[in-house]
């Protein structure tokens, strides 16, 4: 066991943690409680053992207490007392059943009975469920309270083995002293991100009028900053998402004469090339393997005498890679071609000079750390509206209207205008320090880096897992202990990949421990796998 967790909390997923929750279980509810009988092996397996999720504490490998999770109806509590529903006030939609706590005396010091809670309340709120029913043991009716619980009806059981009904909900738990108790979150994804004071406050501002003069005045300074940031002439502040700027990009595509390339070698290459597709362009698509960077030579090749234009990702989220800026920007410089770029993960993160770029997206979340909902375009030309075009995607008529041509919200906007302010060269320089650090650590852990090179982007970084190692349980796993990794996409989950973004500044102790978590989350599968077969592919 790590010295920095005295006792680590999981999902039972192995033959050796089973045996050992089969005795706890009997050691407490035939032997200390007589809810069941004993017998020779004092092994007792519960009736509903094949529906339950077992949450367990372990110190070193022994298992030292558990929980048992279950959602299928009816719960043992109906059976005892009706229909749960019946006996409350209130009503509830996706009710599950907590059963089987139990702590091993030598460890009721309520730390491991609070870590159970607590790790039980994420559990049942990731599954989406909105209530939880106990049947606590009146010995420890106290211990119940400050967990949470709340009684209800009657007392059921045997006069030997005495038990109240109970409710968990996660307003109760909040209140409780295992609520209060409970360590924040860790984000550690792409978006969204650690928000800061001011630009909270900057958001729960009241709204005022989008035609007003105020209201003209900080989007006019909000626009300023941004053409700052990043060396532009001009941008365009859109209401909506990261795809909806691209979209803009690809109508004024639609209006360039010639042919496209689109470089890809991610998920969000992939995505441009569908984007494309659909506003009808006529393109050319440089594919590479994921994770791999393009090559000068490549690309030339890839260029056509009727070629006007070339559309790439320049930090590709999905592997971690950061496609050389001015690499692109020597080849379109050179044989004169229109550079476009998606730099929604990169603005804000890592230094960006847009000086020959001729449109670029980019968002109001991720690195800029203000809340989601608003994109940009930027560009270094005058941008007339297209009487072709629909009218939400056309960047001239944005222009025009001083990008306020439509309705706006303030509050999303006065929020952008001061995360700005938080943004600096120590941002760029911490960004990066935290990425190295976070890759030397991880290699010296044994794990793979998808992309660990020049071309690897500060921004994130990528785990490969082995397929005996499923990334969605390490994700998981981190997440009931409030470290946020990025793991639940669909194209992560089908190469087994995790990954760590680096844009939210924490304190080294904090990156320790998530470490330190991560690399006992893969040993306990690693020893859950190595107990099924006797060849581990690792």
């Amino acid at each position: 066991m790590s010295k920095t967790f005295n006792y680590f909390f999981k999902i039972a997923n192995n033959n050796d943690e089973f045996e050992q929750i089969y005795q706890l279980n009997y050691q407490t509810f035939s032997e200390e409680i007589p809810q069941h009988e004993q017998n020779a092996e004092r092994k007792l397996i519960d009736p509903f053992h094949d529906e339950n999720t077992y949450i367990i504490c372990l110190k070193e490998r022994e298992l030292v207490g558990m929980v048992a999770v279950r959602s299928n109806r009816p719960f043992s509590l109906d059976r005892k007392i009706g229909p749960v529903e019946e006996s409350l006030p209130f009503t509830f939609k996706q009710p599950c059943e907590i059963r089987l706590l139990a702590v091993k005396k030598e460890y009721r010091n309520g730390q491991v009975f609070f870590g159970l809670v607590q790790f039980l309340v994420k559990y049942c709120l990731k599954k989406g469920c909105d209530i939880a029913f106990i049947s606590g043991t009146v010995r420890q009716l106290k211990l119940y309270r400050h967990m949470g619980f709340k009684p209800f009806s009657h007392l059921t059981g045997t006069e030997d083995a005495r038990y109240q009904p109970m409710f968990l909900t996660k307003q109760t738990f909040e209140l409780s002293l295992a609520g209060r108790t409970m360590k924040k979150d860790f984000s550690f994804l792409p978006g969204p991100v650690a928000i800061s004071d001011n630009v909270h406050e900057a958001l729960n501002r009241a709204p005022y009028s989008h035609r007003s003069e105020h209201f003209h005045e900080t989007i006019t300074a909000t626009k300023k900053q941004l053409c700052q940031l990043v060396n532009s002439q001009y941008v365009q502040i859109l209401t909506g998402t990261g795809t909806l700027a691209n979209d803009v990009v690809a109508a004024q595509l639609s209006l360039v004469p010639g042919k496209g390339l689109i470089l890809t070698n991610g998920e969000f290459g992939r995505r441009l090339v569908e984007q494309a597709r659909r506003l009808g362009l006529r393109f050319n698509v440089l594919n590479k393997e994921w994770g791999e960077p393009f090559s000068k030579e490549e690309i030339v090749e890839g260029l056509l005498r009727e070629t006007t234009w070339i559309w790439a990702v320049h930090s590709e989220t999905s592997t971690g890679m950061l496609n050389d800026l001015e690499l692109l920007k020597e080849i379109s410089s050179d044989y004169d071609i229109k550079l476009c770029l998606d730099c929604i993960s990169s603005i804000g993160a890592i230094p960006v000079d847009l000086e020959g770029v001729y449109l670029t997206t980019g968002v109001s979340g991720k690195a800029l750390h203000s809340f989601t909902g608003l994109s940009f375009v930027f560009h270094h030309h005058e941008v007339g509206p297209s009487p072709i075009l629909p009218a939400y995607l056309d960047l001239g008529t944005y222009m025009e209207k001083g990008s306020i041509p439509f309705s706006a919200s303030s509050n999303l906007v006065e929020a952008l205008h001061s995360a700005l302010e938080n943004i600096s060269e120590e941002t760029f320089v911490k960004t990066a320090e935290s990425h190295q650090w976070l890759k030397k650590k991880l290699r010296e852990r044994g794990f793979q880096l998808v992309t660990d090179g020049e071309s690897s982007s500060p921004i994130i970084v990528t785990i490969e897992l082995p397929k005996s190692i499923p990334s969605v349980e390490i994700g998981s796993l981190l997440y009931y202990y409030n470290y946020h990794l990025h793991y639940e996409s669909d194209y992560l989950k089908a190469r087994n990949w995790i990954q760590i973004a680096c844009i939210n500044d924490y304190p080294v102790a904090i990156l320790e421990r998530m470490l330190e978590l991560l690399s006992m989350a893969k040993e306990t599968f690693f020893n859950a796998a190595y107990q099924q077969s006797s060849i581990f592919p690792y």
